[in-house]
C-alpha cells in the first residue's frame, strides 16, 4: 500500500521502506531525522535529484533539505553531479561504504577525540595544581582516561580499514 503524503504527494512502498531505514539509521547516529530521509531517497533513486526534488518528494522545509545536503555532504555520503543546461546542483548517493564512514569518522568522530586530548591535558594541568588526599587515586583515572584516549586514536583507523575491505 502506498503512503499518500501531504499535498497528495505518493511515496512507493519500497521508497518508503529504503527511506525508513536509513531514518533509523540516522537515528543511531544521532543525526537529523532529515539526513537519513534525504540519504535514502537519493539512494534508491534512478536520477540525480536537486534540493527541490528531494524537498518536495520527501515534503520537507527548504532550511531542513539544504542541512540534510549540508551534512551528507560533509559526510562524503553524497556527491554532486552535473546535469547539462541546468544551473542547479544535482545529487547522488554515495555508496562506498568506506568513503562514508571515513567522512562520518572525519566530521564527527575524530574532533571528538583531539577535543579529548585537550581536555585530558587540561584535566591534568588541575590536578598538578591540586593538594589533595586522594591525589593518587585521581592520577590513576586520569591516567585510565589517557589510556582510553589513545586506544581510540589508534582503533579507529583499523575500525575504517575492516569496514573499507
Amino acid at each position: 500500500m502506498n503512503q499518500v503524503l501531504k499535498k497528495g504527494r505518493v511515496l512507493p512502498d519500497m521508497e518508503r521502506e529504503v527511506i525508513e531505514l536509513f531514518i533509523r539509521m540516522a537515528d543511531v547516529l544521532n543525526l537529523p531525522r532529515s539526513v537519513g530521509e534525504i540519504y535514502g531517497l537519493l539512494f534508491i533513486s534512478s536520477d540525480p535529484l536537486c534540493l527541490d526534488d528531494c524537498r518536495i518528494r520527501l515534503n520537507i522545509s527548504k532550511g531542513s533539505t539544504s542541512q540534510g545536503l549540508k551534512i551528507l555532504r560533509s559526510f562524503g555520503a553524497i556527491r554532486t553531479v552535473y546535469i547539462p543546461g541546468d544551473r542547479k546542483d544535482y545529487y547522488v548517493a554515495e555508496t562506498s561504504l568506506r568513503k562514508m564512514a571515513s567522512g562520518f569518522a572525519s566530521e564527527q568522530i575524530l574532533p571528538h577525540v583531539h577535543n579529548g586530548e585537550d581536555r585530558i591535558g587540561r584535566i591534568q594541568g588541575l590536578l598538578d595544581q591540586q593538594e589533595s588526599d586522594d591525589k593518587e587515586t585521581l592520577q590513576e583515572k586520569i591516567d585510565l582516561l589517557k589510556n582510553w584516549q589513545k586506544r581510540a586514536g589508534k582503533t579507529l583507523p583499523l575500525i575504517l580499514k575492516l569496514i573499507g575491505s
